[in-house]
């Protein structure tokens, strides 16, 4: 396995905008969170669809695809990073130079709508990725979720860790949709659980991202194939209990649950229970009937804050009981 190069203090973060034009429609976070980022040491180097705007959209399929090009075959930038997410990443998909990524492998992170991005170029190269902050929701927040989030960011993809790797539980989390251009009050500071929903151990390859997005790019060679043994990574955001119930129904009728040996679900933001009452871990649980699956929920990589960085395509071992996952694979050198 080709494994991407550790960031360093110094380096080029590469931003680009796959979807929807945040850098147009929200400047002060932008530009408060590119600010974040050049303080703690990194270049910026921003793509040229930035500040751009197309209504839904930063430019054309092909404008969009050659800004992210530009970044993959640029030797100088060490980590792509999404602006944000939108709805319309997958168009770049067929696209894409996945044979400069494979020359030159980088950390390429983002979440939400990126996902589509995140999982083609591993499914083409092989190469893990990284669902983990956006620059501007992510890095635009407001102290202290941040820099949790920032801790998070350099303890995954610049600090040396040794094996196995264990992924803490933040302290406190919040999904209040407050403070997004500038701040007016704090945000509530919500006390932090994961779920133990069914107990057990499983260890394996851990495997997806936004399950919104995934249904965009299902079924195509940009689609990882979900192999015997994976831990399924699956979080959702602002999303209704019907939505949800069909997303999860549409994993459940093509045999995943039949194949993965265990289930980490993320913090869901702003959901709407349709008035049931019901968790997003116990829609899932319905829809699993009698498969018994080690089912941890809440984890917090997802639309909430603070936000962990998490590396797709490698090995982890989830204690569902004790509410620990550890990395046991090497995932960057």
């Amino acid at each position: 396995m080709i494994l991407p190069k550790a960031l360093k203090y110094g380096d080029t973060i590469g931003i680009y905008s796959p979807s929807s034009p945040v850098a147009h429609t929200s400047p002060k976070r932008f530009e408060r969170a590119k600010l974040y980022l050049q303080k703690k040491g990194f270049h910026i180097l921003e793509g040229s669809l930035t500040g751009q705007y197309d209504y839904y959209r930063s430019g054309s399929i092909k404008d969009r695809a050659e800004e992210l090009n530009e970044l993959i075959r640029n030797p100088n930038v060490s980590c792509i990073m999404s602006t944000i997410g939108g709805m319309n990443s997958n168009s770049l998909l067929p696209y894409i130079d996945y044979a400069s990524f494979q020359k030159n492998s980088k950390i390429m992170i983002g979440y939400s709508d990126a996902t589509a991005l995140l999982l083609g170029i591993y499914a083409k190269t092989g190469i893990p990725t990284f669902y983990g902050p956006a620059l501007v929701p992510s890095f635009g927040e407001f102290e202290p979720f941040v820099d949790c989030t920032y801790k998070y960011f350099v303890d995954t993809l610049l600090t040396d860790q040794h094996l196995p790797y264990n992924i803490n539980q933040p302290l406190f989390w919040s999904d209040e949709l407050i403070n997004w251009e500038e701040k007016t009050k704090e945000k509530d500071f919500r006390p932090n659980n994961w779920i133990s929903v069914i107990g057990g151990k499983a260890t394996g390859r851990i495997i997806g991202g936004n399950l919104n997005t995934l249904q965009g790019i299902w079924g195509s060679p940009y689609m990882p194939h979900i192999q015997e043994g994976d831990i399924l990574f699956i979080e959702d955001s602002s999303k209704d209990a019907a939505t949800i119930e069909r997303s999860f129904s549409l994993l459940k009728i093509n045999g995943v649950f039949d194949k993965v040996s265990g289930i980490i679900l993320g913090k869901h933001e702003q959901f709407d229970d349709c008035g049931t009452n019901r968790k997003p871990y116990e829609i899932l649980l319905e829809v699993l009937q009698n498969q018994k699956l080690p089912f941890l929920a809440d984890f917090d990589c997802c639309h909430t804050h603070p936000m962990i960085t998490l590396p797709i395509g490698i090995q982890v071992e989830m204690d569902a009981t004790n509410k620990t996952i550890q990395i046991i694979e090497q995932w960057k050198i």
